[in-house]
Protein backbone atom coordinates (compact mmCIF):
# COMPACT_ATOMS: atom_id res chain seq x y z
CA UNK A 1 0.00 0.00 0.00
CA UNK A 2 1.40 3.47 -0.45
CA UNK A 3 2.41 5.45 1.91
CA UNK A 4 0.74 8.46 3.37
CA UNK A 5 2.71 11.24 5.37
CA UNK A 6 -0.04 13.68 7.31
CA UNK A 7 1.83 17.13 8.36
CA UNK A 8 0.84 18.20 11.82
CA UNK A 9 -0.19 15.15 13.02
CA UNK A 10 -0.24 16.25 16.88
CA UNK A 11 -2.42 18.91 15.95
CA UNK A 12 -6.23 19.15 15.95
CA UNK A 13 -6.65 18.24 11.45
CA UNK A 14 -3.55 16.46 11.31
CA UNK A 15 -4.26 14.26 14.28
CA UNK A 16 -8.03 13.91 13.52
CA UNK A 17 -7.14 12.59 10.40
CA UNK A 18 -4.10 10.16 11.65
CA UNK A 19 -7.04 9.12 13.92
CA UNK A 20 -9.36 8.54 10.93
CA UNK A 21 -7.18 6.43 9.44
CA UNK A 22 -6.47 4.23 12.55
CA UNK A 23 -9.58 4.31 14.13
CA UNK A 24 -11.57 3.07 10.93
CA UNK A 25 -8.60 1.09 9.64
CA UNK A 26 -8.33 2.79 6.60
CA UNK A 27 -4.41 2.13 6.38
CA UNK A 28 -1.91 -0.17 8.41
CA UNK A 29 0.14 1.81 10.86
CA UNK A 30 3.10 0.67 9.39
CA UNK A 31 1.69 2.69 6.14
CA UNK A 32 1.19 6.04 7.82
CA UNK A 33 4.18 8.10 8.72
CA UNK A 34 3.28 11.25 10.72
CA UNK A 35 5.64 14.13 10.70
CA UNK A 36 6.25 16.47 13.60
CA UNK A 37 8.18 19.61 14.48
CA UNK A 38 8.60 17.74 17.80
CA UNK A 39 12.16 15.72 18.51
CA UNK A 40 12.43 11.83 19.14
CA UNK A 41 13.31 12.60 23.21
CA UNK A 42 9.76 14.59 23.35
CA UNK A 43 6.08 13.36 24.68
CA UNK A 44 4.36 14.36 21.42
CA UNK A 45 6.94 11.86 19.72
CA UNK A 46 6.45 9.21 22.28
CA UNK A 47 2.89 9.53 21.75
CA UNK A 48 2.62 9.35 18.03
CA UNK A 49 4.92 6.39 17.88
CA UNK A 50 2.86 4.91 20.36
CA UNK A 51 -0.10 4.34 17.91
CA UNK A 52 2.38 2.35 15.84
CA UNK A 53 2.77 4.57 12.80
CA UNK A 54 6.22 5.67 11.32
CA UNK A 55 7.03 9.10 13.16
CA UNK A 56 9.85 11.45 11.27
CA UNK A 57 10.91 15.20 12.11
CA UNK A 58 9.88 17.69 9.73
CA UNK A 59 9.76 21.94 10.20
CA UNK A 60 8.44 24.17 7.77
CA UNK A 61 11.09 26.79 8.28
CA UNK A 62 13.30 24.01 6.77
CA UNK A 63 12.58 22.61 3.49
CA UNK A 64 15.16 20.22 3.92
CA UNK A 65 13.76 18.29 6.70
CA UNK A 66 10.65 18.01 4.92
CA UNK A 67 12.60 16.12 1.79
CA UNK A 68 14.09 13.89 4.15
CA UNK A 69 10.44 13.43 5.93
CA UNK A 70 8.89 12.69 2.23
CA UNK A 71 11.43 9.84 1.31
CA UNK A 72 9.23 6.98 -0.12
CA UNK A 73 5.90 8.70 0.51
CA UNK A 74 2.99 8.63 -2.00
CA UNK A 75 0.62 10.81 -0.67
CA UNK A 76 1.40 13.70 1.64
CA UNK A 77 -1.50 15.45 3.61
CA UNK A 78 -0.02 18.99 3.56
CA UNK A 79 -2.04 20.97 6.56
CA UNK A 80 -1.49 24.35 6.53
CA UNK A 81 0.81 26.13 9.34
CA UNK A 82 -0.56 27.16 12.31
CA UNK A 83 1.57 30.47 12.42
CA UNK A 84 -1.12 32.78 11.20
CA UNK A 85 1.39 35.63 12.53
CA UNK A 86 3.05 35.57 9.49
CA UNK A 87 0.13 37.18 7.18
CA UNK A 88 -0.21 40.06 10.00
CA UNK A 89 -0.08 42.87 7.98
CA UNK A 90 0.76 41.61 4.98
CA UNK A 91 -0.46 42.27 1.36
CA UNK A 92 -4.27 43.61 2.71
CA UNK A 93 -6.25 46.43 1.34
CA UNK A 94 -7.98 49.61 2.95
CA UNK A 95 -10.81 47.06 3.35
CA UNK A 96 -9.71 44.33 3.91
CA UNK A 97 -9.67 42.36 0.57
CA UNK A 98 -7.55 39.46 0.51
CA UNK A 99 -5.08 39.90 -2.35
CA UNK A 100 -4.63 36.33 -3.34
CA UNK A 101 -1.49 37.08 -6.32
CA UNK A 102 2.09 34.84 -6.65
CA UNK A 103 3.76 34.33 -3.57
CA UNK A 104 7.00 35.33 -5.13
CA UNK A 105 5.67 39.22 -4.96
CA UNK A 106 8.55 39.48 -1.86
CA UNK A 107 6.16 40.02 0.40
CA UNK A 108 5.08 36.18 1.15
CA UNK A 109 2.68 35.08 4.42
CA UNK A 110 1.89 31.50 5.68
CA UNK A 111 2.35 30.42 2.00
CA UNK A 112 6.00 31.05 2.47
CA UNK A 113 5.98 28.04 4.54
CA UNK A 114 3.79 25.70 2.35
CA UNK A 115 6.04 26.22 -0.27
CA UNK A 116 8.70 24.87 1.27
CA UNK A 117 6.71 21.42 1.86
CA UNK A 118 5.41 21.54 -1.54
CA UNK A 119 9.35 22.07 -3.08
CA UNK A 120 10.31 19.34 -0.53
CA UNK A 121 7.67 16.98 -1.95
CA UNK A 122 8.17 17.32 -5.37
CA UNK A 123 12.14 16.51 -4.40
CA UNK A 124 11.18 13.62 -2.83
CA UNK A 125 9.07 12.08 -5.59
CA UNK A 126 5.54 12.56 -3.21
CA UNK A 127 3.09 11.22 -6.32
CA UNK A 128 0.09 13.01 -4.75
CA UNK A 129 -0.46 16.28 -2.21
CA UNK A 130 -3.92 16.84 -0.26
CA UNK A 131 -3.99 20.09 1.06
CA UNK A 132 -5.95 21.38 3.67
CA UNK A 133 -7.00 25.06 2.29
CA UNK A 134 -10.06 26.91 4.22
CA UNK A 135 -13.98 27.07 3.31
CA UNK A 136 -14.02 30.67 2.74
CA UNK A 137 -15.65 31.75 -0.77
CA UNK A 138 -17.99 29.18 -0.98
CA UNK A 139 -21.09 31.89 -1.82
CA UNK A 140 -18.79 33.30 -4.72
CA UNK A 141 -16.18 32.46 -7.05
CA UNK A 142 -14.26 30.26 -5.31
CA UNK A 143 -10.72 32.24 -6.45
CA UNK A 144 -11.52 35.26 -3.91
CA UNK A 145 -12.38 36.06 -0.70
CA UNK A 146 -12.35 39.23 1.93
CA UNK A 147 -11.13 37.52 4.68
CA UNK A 148 -7.26 38.19 5.36
CA UNK A 149 -7.03 34.49 6.76
CA UNK A 150 -7.65 32.90 3.39
CA UNK A 151 -5.52 34.61 1.75
CA UNK A 152 -2.36 32.78 2.05
CA UNK A 153 -4.77 29.80 1.38
CA UNK A 154 -5.41 31.43 -2.01
CA UNK A 155 -1.71 31.38 -2.72
CA UNK A 156 -1.02 27.91 -1.89
CA UNK A 157 -3.73 26.78 -3.81
CA UNK A 158 -2.23 28.45 -6.73
CA UNK A 159 1.31 27.82 -6.42
CA UNK A 160 -0.29 23.83 -5.69
CA UNK A 161 -1.62 23.90 -9.46
CA UNK A 162 1.52 25.48 -10.81
CA UNK A 163 3.32 22.98 -9.38
CA UNK A 164 0.52 19.97 -10.39
CA UNK A 165 1.65 21.70 -14.35
CA UNK A 166 4.67 21.78 -14.23
CA UNK A 167 6.08 18.51 -12.31
CA UNK A 168 2.75 16.44 -12.71
CA UNK A 169 1.87 15.98 -9.00
CA UNK A 170 -1.64 15.19 -8.50
CA UNK A 171 -2.96 17.70 -6.34
CA UNK A 172 -5.94 17.73 -4.73
CA UNK A 173 -7.87 20.85 -2.63
CA UNK A 174 -9.74 20.22 0.54
CA UNK A 175 -11.61 23.41 1.70
CA UNK A 176 -11.84 22.18 5.50
CA UNK A 177 -15.50 23.83 6.82
CA UNK A 178 -15.02 26.83 9.82
CA UNK A 179 -14.38 24.27 12.48
CA UNK A 180 -17.41 23.76 15.26
CA UNK A 181 -14.52 24.32 17.99
CA UNK A 182 -13.61 27.45 16.68
CA UNK A 183 -16.62 29.72 17.27
CA UNK A 184 -14.82 31.39 20.45
CA UNK A 185 -12.46 33.43 17.93
CA UNK A 186 -15.50 34.16 16.10
CA UNK A 187 -17.57 35.38 18.87
CA UNK A 188 -14.99 38.32 19.83
CA UNK A 189 -12.26 35.74 21.03
CA UNK A 190 -14.37 35.23 23.86
CA UNK A 191 -13.19 33.16 27.12
CA UNK A 192 -15.34 29.57 27.29
CA UNK A 193 -13.10 28.99 31.23
CA UNK A 194 -14.63 31.83 31.78
CA UNK A 195 -17.95 31.20 30.45
CA UNK A 196 -20.47 33.08 33.27
CA UNK A 197 -18.61 35.87 33.76
CA UNK A 198 -17.73 36.65 29.98
CA UNK A 199 -19.23 39.34 28.36
CA UNK A 200 -22.84 39.80 28.12
CA UNK A 201 -22.51 41.48 25.20
CA UNK A 202 -20.27 41.01 22.17
CA UNK A 203 -19.07 43.79 19.44
CA UNK A 204 -18.33 42.49 16.17
CA UNK A 205 -17.59 43.62 12.98
CA UNK A 206 -20.56 41.15 10.92
CA UNK A 207 -21.77 38.66 11.28
CA UNK A 208 -23.44 35.59 8.41
CA UNK A 209 -24.35 32.28 8.35
CA UNK A 210 -21.64 29.51 8.76
CA UNK A 211 -21.25 25.94 7.62
CA UNK A 212 -19.90 25.30 10.69
CA UNK A 213 -18.01 21.53 10.70
CA UNK A 214 -16.27 19.36 13.40
CA UNK A 215 -12.85 18.70 13.63
CA UNK A 216 -13.23 15.22 14.18
CA UNK A 217 -15.41 15.12 11.28
CA UNK A 218 -12.78 17.11 8.79
CA UNK A 219 -10.38 14.37 9.79
CA UNK A 220 -12.28 10.99 9.24
CA UNK A 221 -13.24 12.46 5.57
CA UNK A 222 -9.80 13.72 4.79
CA UNK A 223 -8.33 9.99 5.84
CA UNK A 224 -10.92 9.02 3.83
CA UNK A 225 -10.04 11.12 0.91
CA UNK A 226 -6.51 9.99 1.28
CA UNK A 227 -7.21 6.15 1.47
CA UNK A 228 -9.34 6.12 -1.50
CA UNK A 229 -9.73 3.04 -3.47
CA UNK A 230 -7.59 4.02 -6.90
CA UNK A 231 -5.05 5.83 -5.74
CA UNK A 232 -7.64 8.64 -5.06
CA UNK A 233 -8.73 9.00 -9.08
CA UNK A 234 -12.08 10.69 -8.44
CA UNK A 235 -10.20 13.25 -6.42
CA UNK A 236 -6.84 14.47 -8.14
CA UNK A 237 -7.27 17.43 -9.66
CA UNK A 238 -10.16 18.66 -7.69
CA UNK A 239 -11.10 21.43 -5.23
CA UNK A 240 -13.80 21.25 -3.47
CA UNK A 241 -15.52 21.84 0.43
CA UNK A 242 -15.83 19.25 2.94
CA UNK A 243 -18.58 21.23 5.37
CA UNK A 244 -21.77 20.87 6.37
CA UNK A 245 -24.93 22.10 4.60
CA UNK A 246 -26.60 25.44 4.22
CA UNK A 247 -29.80 23.92 6.48
CA UNK A 248 -27.71 23.10 9.43
CA UNK A 249 -25.62 27.06 9.17
CA UNK A 250 -25.73 28.90 12.36
CA UNK A 251 -25.03 32.90 12.49
CA UNK A 252 -22.25 34.39 15.20
CA UNK A 253 -24.85 35.79 16.40
CA UNK A 254 -26.97 32.21 16.99
CA UNK A 255 -23.52 30.81 18.32
CA UNK A 256 -24.16 33.51 20.91
CA UNK A 257 -27.84 32.34 21.67
CA UNK A 258 -26.39 28.93 22.07
CA UNK A 259 -23.06 29.85 24.64
CA UNK A 260 -25.95 31.74 26.52
CA UNK A 261 -28.11 28.81 26.76
CA UNK A 262 -25.36 26.51 28.24
CA UNK A 263 -24.17 29.18 30.79
CA UNK A 264 -27.59 30.07 31.96
CA UNK A 265 -26.85 33.71 31.50
CA UNK A 266 -27.95 35.03 27.70
CA UNK A 267 -25.06 36.48 25.60
CA UNK A 268 -25.61 38.91 22.39
CA UNK A 269 -24.09 40.65 19.71
CA UNK A 270 -23.96 43.81 18.98
CA UNK A 271 -22.67 45.26 15.70
CA UNK A 272 -20.10 48.17 15.05
CA UNK A 273 -18.02 49.16 12.69
CA UNK A 274 -15.03 48.04 11.16
CA UNK A 275 -12.76 50.97 13.33
CA UNK A 276 -14.89 50.26 16.34
CA UNK A 277 -14.34 46.55 16.33
CA UNK A 278 -10.27 47.42 15.86
CA UNK A 279 -10.46 50.59 18.74
CA UNK A 280 -12.25 47.78 21.41
CA UNK A 281 -10.23 45.20 21.13
CA UNK A 282 -6.52 46.59 20.71
CA UNK A 283 -7.58 49.36 23.82
CA UNK A 284 -10.50 47.69 26.17
CA UNK A 285 -9.53 44.04 25.51
CA UNK A 286 -6.00 44.62 25.01
CA UNK A 287 -5.15 42.42 21.70
CA UNK A 288 -1.96 43.02 19.68
CA UNK A 289 -3.25 45.35 16.99
CA UNK A 290 -1.64 43.36 14.02
CA UNK A 291 -3.98 40.18 14.90
CA UNK A 292 -7.35 42.27 15.53
CA UNK A 293 -5.93 44.25 12.26
CA UNK A 294 -5.71 41.03 10.41
CA UNK A 295 -8.92 38.95 11.63
CA UNK A 296 -11.80 41.78 11.39
CA UNK A 297 -11.77 41.46 7.49
CA UNK A 298 -13.63 37.94 8.57
CA UNK A 299 -16.36 39.60 9.29
CA UNK A 300 -16.65 41.53 5.89
CA UNK A 301 -16.71 37.98 4.19
CA UNK A 302 -18.65 36.27 6.75
CA UNK A 303 -21.64 39.13 5.40
CA UNK A 304 -21.15 38.38 1.74
CA UNK A 305 -22.22 34.95 2.65
CA UNK A 306 -18.82 33.22 2.06
CA UNK A 307 -19.00 30.59 4.77
CA UNK A 308 -22.18 29.51 3.55
CA UNK A 309 -21.35 26.27 1.76
CA UNK A 310 -23.49 23.78 0.10
CA UNK A 311 -21.61 20.85 -1.28
CA UNK A 312 -22.72 17.26 0.33
CA UNK A 313 -19.24 16.18 -0.09
CA UNK A 314 -18.35 16.01 4.20
CA UNK A 315 -21.73 14.40 4.62
CA UNK A 316 -21.48 11.49 1.72
CA UNK A 317 -17.76 10.88 3.08
CA UNK A 318 -18.59 10.52 6.63
CA UNK A 319 -21.90 7.93 5.75
CA UNK A 320 -19.30 5.54 4.15
CA UNK A 321 -18.18 4.71 7.96
CA UNK A 322 -21.49 5.17 9.39
CA UNK A 323 -21.07 8.75 10.88
CA UNK A 324 -23.22 11.79 10.60
CA UNK A 325 -22.09 15.63 10.98
CA UNK A 326 -21.53 16.46 14.53
CA UNK A 327 -24.03 19.36 15.67
CA UNK A 328 -22.32 22.71 16.37
CA UNK A 329 -24.51 23.09 18.94
CA UNK A 330 -23.58 19.69 20.87
CA UNK A 331 -20.01 21.32 20.68
CA UNK A 332 -20.96 24.55 21.62
CA UNK A 333 -22.69 23.21 24.83
CA UNK A 334 -20.00 20.85 25.60
CA UNK A 335 -17.52 23.67 25.84
CA UNK A 336 -19.01 26.08 27.75
CA UNK A 337 -20.25 23.49 30.33
CA UNK A 338 -16.39 21.62 30.26
CA UNK A 339 -18.40 18.18 29.49
CA UNK A 340 -15.09 15.14 29.19
CA UNK A 341 -17.44 14.05 26.00
CA UNK A 342 -16.17 16.58 24.19
CA UNK A 343 -12.67 16.55 25.08
CA UNK A 344 -12.36 12.96 24.26
CA UNK A 345 -13.07 13.85 20.08
CA UNK A 346 -10.24 16.53 20.23
CA UNK A 347 -7.03 15.50 18.43
CA UNK A 348 -4.38 18.23 20.07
Amino acid sequence: MAKIAIVGASGKLGGATLSGLLTHKLAPPSDVIALTSSTPESSTWARLAATGVQVRHARFEDAATFERALEGVEKFFLVSTPDIALDFGVAMDYDGTADHASSTDGNPGRESHHRHAIDAAVKAGVKWIVYSSLAFGGSGDGESSKAGVMRAHLRTEAYLRSVSAAHGVHVTILREGLYNESWPLYLGYFDVGNARGERDVVLLAGDGKISWSAIHDLGVASALVLSSDSGGEEYRGKTFYLSTRPETAKTVGEIARLVGEARGKDVTVKTVGRQEHERYYVEEKGMPKPAVEWWVSTYRALEDGECLVDDPTLERLLARVGLKPIPVEETVAAMVKGQGAWKSRQQD
